[in-house]
């Protein structure tokens, strides 16, 4: 049985079908004519220099809207699904604006290329240009909307290109193995760009793909037919909202224009292939059905087309009077502004016997869940008795629930935008562990170019108050795939703040802090700490402690050298610097403590003491963080130096398996007093 015999709107009398139907037609004219508005801008030259063109896709865009109940649903549609945003209720004139780029309420205000859609009242997160990056967002606004207890549906949207992205597979499984109340729609019009289908997706289609998947409901659709397209929707809605699972509709829709204003389909399309798309057009085929089924009369038709073309002239006139965005506003809202609250740091009773790092980071974790009901916890390993492969969360599945501490699968994409996805429902603060620092680079796409910069990307509309712990560092006999040190690939993207504690009450302190900022915080626990009682054992902080970022400390005062370091080198610098003491060599250690951000006064002040500077840390010497460090002192401490800036580092190589291998690699605390005494002597 297909959708249309299981659910026709044949069941509704004339009038109610009349009534259903024209809200319909009125969107679909206004999404096509704004796609002939924005060509026309484009042409002139008034500040739009790129149209993606979205025509033959409208009915599907606004058949989906109309199912969906806009400021209660979520949508996360793509590029050319402007029309679903149309359908949703977004005003034209703040589209056409985005399309000028100018300074609008919403879709970025000018700050990110048009139809990257973004309006916070009608939930809709901020898109981005990576294809497919929207699907596992999607599934975790989904996973938040269950753990909150709503009945929220979720729309995310795609042309057929964006199947091939692994992101997408990944998102299908975790819908599926936690039965989300999501609607992946799929619309497919037979070109990526230039490439056709039978070049991007094996066995010409993807849904003999998604079947595959447990619990996911597949439904091959004509995007033209209005019928086949509402009973579809109407019974993937009903499921999702009864939370009943996925469902995955995948809409054949002809794409009667260029990929975008850049783009020249003749190049890649014979003239039989065009004329084949232009007959499938949803618009005439829309008016033809409803002239048929005696819903409208052509007079009708004509005098609605004309309406909307004047609202869509008239919008356009209201977007060419938005100014553009301030240009001393171009570097701002790289984060969400922190509470005054806890914007100095909190001192609490410490606890009286002392704790590890790992201890720590547990008991950080484990009291800020009972403060706060909204964080959760997720990751690879990390719930029931495993609790991670070092240990962090142990406990926490059992004293909070499953819901509140759950595994994930083995993928890092899924981990990084579920994260970021639960972050933007209900308030809710998730606490992510990726297993190693090593693994995050099949995450990146989901890090650098989505959870990075999304408060600036959405003109602060929205924000991420996402932690992502992952265990960095060598010196346990890792190898190349468990001890890469990438603190400085972190502290180059805007809009993470990077923290790396070197002992327990720091530890602890700090994983509270990150929890309570409204912005994504990567914290680097260096495994070789975990458990390490000299120097990083420490009495615990009380469960109200905090420890504002960008504040180093001053482990060690001294005079005669300035050493910067965090980490495991802030533990190596301790041990240094009190045998040189013996010696009469006064060495000044700075843990940095967080790296972005960067405590930079602290590192002047001393500097301007001493007049001599070594940076020492882990990662390889080139580009790492210590360069930047060696540049800000260059730059403004130039006058108090003795000597020439010094840096240490491992070597230009991965970190080898082999323990006397790895001693050469990785700096050793030989390298670093030979250092200190050469530079002192200076």
């Amino acid at each position: 049985m297909t959708p249309r015999e299981e659910t026709s709107s044949a069941t509704y009398s004339l009038e109610e079908r009349r009534a259903l139907l024209m809200p319909v037609l009125a969107k679909v004219y206004c999404a096509r004519f704004l796609d002939d508005k924005m060509g026309r801008l484009v042409r002139q030259s008034k500040g739009g220099s790129f149209h993606l063109y979205a025509g033959g896709h409208e009915l599907v865009g606004v058949m989906a809207a109309q199912s969906l109940m806009p400021g209660k649903d979520w949508a996360l549609p793509y590029y050319r699904d402007r029309a679903f945003v149309v359908g949703l209720g977004a005003p034209i004139d703040e589209l056409l604006g985005a399309f000028l780029a100018r300074h609008v309420p919403h879709h970025s205000g000018g700050r990110m290329m048009p139809e990257h859609f973004s309006h916070k009242l009608l939930r809709i997160p901020c898109q981005s240009s990576c294809v497919g990056s929207q699907f596992l967002q999607a599934v975790g606004v989904a996973r938040g909307i269950q753990l909150i207890g709503e009945d929220d549906v979720v729309y995310v949207s795609a042309g057929e290109g964006a199947t091939s992205q692994g992101d997408f597979h990944e998102a299908l499984n975790f819908s599926c193995l936690y039965n989300l109340g999501i609607i992946f729609v799929i619309q497919d019009n037979g070109w990526a760009i230039s490439v056709p289908l039978e070049e991007q997706t094996a066995g010409g289609g993807i849904a003999a793909v998604a079947r595959g998947y447990a619990g996911l409901s597949v439904f091959e659709v004509d995007g033209g037919s209005y019928d086949e397209l509402d009973s579809t929707f109407s019974l993937a809605v009903a499921k999702a909202r009864e939370g009943m699972g996925p469902t995955l509709i995948i809409a054949k829709v002809p794409r009667l224009g260029p990929h975008s204003s850049s783009d020249d389909p003749t190049k890649y399309k014979t003239p039989e292939q065009i004329a084949e798309e232009q007959a499938l057009d949803p618009l005439p085929r829309l008016e033809a059905w409803a002239i048929a089924e005696q819903l409208v009369t052509a007079d009708e038709l004509a005098e609605m087309r004309e309406e909307i073309r004047l609202e869509v002239d008239a919008a356009s006139r209201r977007a060419e009077e938005y100014p553009f965005q301030d240009p001393s506003e171009a570097a701002t809202k790289v984060f969400a502004p922190i509470s005054s609250e806890w914007a100095t740091e909190q001192i609490d009773t410490p606890l009286a016997e002392s704790v590890v790092i790992v201890d720590a980071l547990n008991h950080a974790l484990r009291e800020e869940m009972q403060r706060d009901t909204s964080v959760v916890v997720f990751g690879q390993d990390v719930a029931k008795g495993k609790g991670g492969v070092f240990g962090v969360t142990r406990g926490l599945t059992a004293e909070f629930g499953e819901e509140r501490c759950f595994n994930t699968p083995l993928a890092e994409s899924t981990i990084v935008a579920l994260a970021l996805g639960i972050s933007l429902v209900g308030n809710l603060r998730p606490v992510a562990e990726v297993q190693f620092a090593d693994y995050i680079w099949t995450g990146i796409n989901q890090l650098f170019n989505e959870l990075a910069s999304y408060h600036y990307r959405s003109n602060g509309e929205w924000n991420c108050p996402v932690v992502l712990r992952m265990p960095s560092g060598g010196y346990i006999q890792g190898g190349p795939y468990h001890s890469q040190n990438i603190e400085a690939f972190l502290a180059h993207c805007p809009g993470l703040k990077v923290v790396i504690p070197s002992n327990a009450a720091d530890a602890k302190r700090l994983v509270k802090t990150a929890i309570r900022d409204p912005n994504p915080v990567i914290i680097l626990e260096h495994k070789a700490l975990y458990r390490q009682r000299v120097f990083c054992a420490r009495a615990e902080p009380g469960s109200e402690a905090l420890l504002p970022f960008g504040q180093a400390e001053v482990v060690r005062t001294g005079s005669d050298v300035t050493l910067v370091a965090w980490g495991m080198m802030v533990v190596m610098g301790a041990e240094v610097a009190d045998r040189l003491a013996q010696e009469g060599i006064s060495v000044e250690l700075i843990d940095l403590r967080t790296l972005v951000p960067l405590d930079e006064e602290a590192i002047l002040r001393s500097v301007r003491k001493t007049g001599k500077l070594l940076i020492v840390h882990e990662a390889p010497l080139s580009g790492g963080f210590g360069a930047e460090i060696a540049a800000r002192v260059g730059e403004k401490a130039f006058s108090s130096l003795d000597a020439p800036i010094r840096r240490l580092g491992g070597k230009e190589c991965a970190v080898p398996y082999c323990k006397q291998l790895e001693d050469i690699v990785l700096p050793q605390t030989a390298d670093l007093e030979r250092e200190l005494r050469s530079l002192a002597r200076l």
